[in-house]
């Protein structure tokens, strides 16, 4: 086992201190052990990290989690990028935000370069997955990303705060070139990944469910056709087929807009931008999709 990064939640990439609250604090570990790179920029570190980890394991089965920092606040894209979009006329904050995930782009780029070059490509699957949505909060200028029709950002449970893209890869072994629709969650990568390597996995009392049948047909129902609920800290949803109840939701898209509604059902297949609360149509939906949320609570230890 390997451990490479920082422990907090966030670092500035050259320096590697935590600037958060109380005292600076230089945060960067290999093992549980500080260690000092000033000056280096961190995805390049992560990069190098990885690189040298597949290369000496290049002969066996190995496990990376590769959890890169971009493209979380502090904004410090490389200057080639920031000159390209300032040139393209790209407004403030865009501009920034811009500039970071071609950052990131590159970087990933680099690491699947050295997948290439160690023959691994054919032997390796690669998943591609970010965390949430955009941030609106100071430190991240309030705003520059872009959820497209969903409305809502980082820190809240409307769409635009937890609908992220996701790229599974595997040449010669799964589809290539195609999209899928179904309603999918993050906790389903660990038993699709056992089933795709053969892993026998015990999945009983585990929310995620393999992702296999969707992966190789288009027209498979969604594993989470029965219900899923969630919840972020006094938020909650209850989500099943297009029905969608959020519990004390608010919008971080919208700083200063308070949601009157502690009860906001929608259905995404009609209204994807979640622009009009459905509970005062459909009660009975809200019963329902309150009572499963409430069983949900039950089943957390």
């Amino acid at each position: 086992d390997l451990s490479f990064g920082h422990l907090g939640g966030c670092i500035d990439n050259y320096s590697h201190f935590f600037y958060w609250s109380g005292p600076n604090r230089h945060d960067l570990q290999r093992n549980g052990e500080e260690i000092y790179h000033n000056g280096r920029f961190f995805p390049d570190l992560m990069v190098e990290e990885a690189g040298r980890f597949m290369e000496a394991h290049r002969r066996e089965p190995f496990f990376i989690y590769f959890a890169i920092n971009l493209p979380h606040y502090p904004y410090q894209g490389d200057p080639k990028w920031l000159d390209h979009y300032n040139r393209a006329g790209v407004p403030y904050p865009r501009n920034l935000y811009a500039a970071f995930m071609s950052t990131l782009d590159e970087r990933i780029g680099m690491l699947l370069d050295h997948v290439d070059a160690l023959g691994l490509t054919e032997r390796t699957i690669v998943i591609y997955q970010s965390d949430n949505g955009h941030s609106t909060e100071e430190r991240a200028h309030r705003g520059g990303g872009y959820a497209g029709v969903f409305r809502g950002a980082k820190a809240c449970l409307f769409e635009g705060g937890i609908r992220v893209p996701a790229i599974i890869r595997w040449p010669g072994r799964i589809p290539a070139g195609e999209v899928r629709d179904q309603f999918l969650v993050n906790t389903d990568w660990m038993p699709t990944l056992a089933e795709l390597c053969g892993i026998p996995l015990d999945t009983r009392g585990m929310d995620g469910r393999s992702l296999v049948p969707v992966i190789h047909d288009p027209g498979a129902a969604s594993p989470h056709a029965d219900g899923y609920c969630w919840a972020l800290g006094k938020m909650w949803v209850s989500r099943k087929g297009p029905w969608k109840l959020l519990g004390n939701p608010r919008d971080t898209s919208r700083p200063g807009k308070a949601i009157d509604e502690d009860r906001f059902l929608v259905n995404l297949a009609e209204d994807p931008g979640e622009t009009t609360n459905l509970a005062a149509r459909h009660p009975e939906k809200v019963r329902e999709l309150e009572q499963q949320y409430q069983q949900w609570q039950l089943r957390i230890p």
